[in-house]
């Protein structure tokens, strides 16, 4: 492990550190998890920490310039340059899409109509989200955009929250049509230049130059191996950015405590809940995901890339933010950790037990790790049903002996902690790494169950 010392940490705060890298240090072994990258600001107080190495095969340390794709964390990025055009009178954030886009079209023409570059920021244009990108060049965005006009309706626009990177395809485009630029460009230009992020990246080709952390996943045999090919996601603005540990944590400071680039007023804008995340206590805000800890708002976007696992929050109220970036499939099981971690360490704050926690920030979630089932399940029939999830999947639930499961029997079976909240259970063996998993279910205008939500991607009941 490799240290950048403290300037003048208090003792107490030095504890407090010592704690968290021996947290790391221990997940790191059980995860196997090659590399992490850890950085966190108190007060205005930057402490950085760099564990392991880049890569198994060619093992070189990670430093806090070791550059990491971030993944979903890009679609902070993508807000943020979408609020700089907002601030400078050049995009209005509740303006419909067609306004910036007029040849925009998914397959409800009302929907087409009424979706709103707020609904993109905010995961709730109703529509898929988990959508394939074809390399185009300079096109790729253009394409992906013009290639939704047979995508049909989930939900209406600002209906229903789900985690959607299709959304953010899209405001990717409106961020090259109002700029005249590339994507690349648009975010360097907004974002990565004036916060002076010098290891911040969009394009393989440049990201792959610096010293580089590459993916990793465990084999049947228990082998940790190396993840082959990699490429940065083509869809940049959901999740095709690349920094490091101290651009990030200098990126999510400027989020904490403000700066020159960004007025205040759409800061805050952009960590005030837009939506509720239907059936759970979690918010919504323009690129930021938000949860209520003891009463204390924090905001935070995760990242699930090709063997790479991260995280960014920041607690407004509490002057603190931090970062733990991953080299490993299994990271989001530290990440986890690490976070809980840091925020009862530093804030004594906390997820309540059975505290209904939406979904998906990114990252995957244990709901384990909070939440038991309760003593009395609700009635399963209501549950029941099949649920679509056009292009891409289709779930069919159904009850047996009492329980509530989908897919092939014995299939995975579900448990509820709260009303119309729940997580997928390991009592049949068959669900190996989804065990834990987030699973909602989303009540229509008339109260009856109209969607389920899996790890934050709903399906609509048919």
């Amino acid at each position: 492990m490799q240290t950048v010392a403290p300037r003048g940490a208090a003792s107490q705060e030095a504890t407090q550190l010592k704690d968290i890298e021996a947290l790391v240090t221990a997940r790191m072994g059980e995860y196997h998890v090659p590399g992490v990258a850890l950085g966190i600001v108190k007060a205005g107080r930057v402490e950085t920490r760099v564990f392991g190495v880049t890569s198994v095969e060619n093992p070189q340390p990670i430093t806090v310039d070791t550059v990491f794709p971030i993944a979903s964390i890009t679609k902070t990025v993508a807000a943020t340059a979408i609020m700089r055009l907002v601030q400078d009178g050049k995009l209005v954030v509740t303006a419909p899409v067609q306004r910036y886009l007029p040849d925009f079209r998914v397959k409800d023409e009302s929907a087409s109509r009424a979706v709103t570059v707020a609904h993109l920021l905010s995961h709730t244009p109703g529509w898929e989200g988990q959508l394939s990108t074809d390399d185009r060049g300079a096109e790729t965005l253009a394409r992906f955009t013009s290639g939704l006009q047979d995508l049909p309706q989930l939900a209406a626009p600002g209906e229903v929250w789900s985690y959607n990177n299709a959304g953010f395809g899209v405001a990717g485009r409106i961020l090259e049509v109002v700029t005249g630029k590339t994507i690349h460009a648009a975010l360097r230009d907004l974002v990565f230049a004036p916060l002076d992020l010098s290891h911040a990246f969009t394009q393989t080709g440049t990201a792959m130059t610096h010293r580089f952390a590459v993916g990793h996943r465990q084999q049947k045999s228990g082998e940790t191996e190396v993840i082959r090919p990699f490429e940065l996601p083509l869809n940049v603005t959901a999740g095709g950015g690349a920094m490091s540990i101290a651009s990030l944590l200098r990126y999510v400071q400027f989020h904490l405590r403000g700066g020159n680039v960004l007025g205040s007023t759409f800061l805050q804008q952009m960590r005030t809940p837009f939506v509720k995340k239907n059936a759970t206590t979690d918010e919504m805000g323009l690129g930021w995901h938000l949860r209520r800890l003891n009463g204390v708002l924090t905001a935070a976007q995760g990242g699930t890339g090709s063997g790479h696992c991260l995280h960014a929050q920041f607690v407004p109220d509490r002057d603190l933010a931090f970062a733990i970036l991953t080299n490993h499939a299994e990271g989001w099981r530290l990440v986890q950790h690490v976070e809980r971690k840091i925020l009862e360490t530093y804030e004594k704050l906390a997820v309540s037990p059975n505290q209904a926690t939406g979904g998906n920030r990114g990252v995957s979630e244990d709901m384990r790790v909070h939440a038991t089932p309760l003593p009395a399940q609700p009635a399963p029939d209501q549950y029941a049903g099949r649920y679509e999830r056009p292009p891409v999947t289709s779930y069919e639930l159904r009850v047996e002996g009492g329980v509530l499961r989908s897919g092939k029997s014995p299939g995975s079976s579900y448990v509820f902690y709260g009303p119309d909240v729940a997580y997928v259970a390991s009592e049949d063996g068959t669900s190996g790494n989804y065990v834990g998993m987030p699973v909602e279910f989303i009540r229509n205008a008339a109260g009856v169950v109209g969607w389920i939500r899996v790890n934050g991607r709903i399906g609509r009941k048919v």
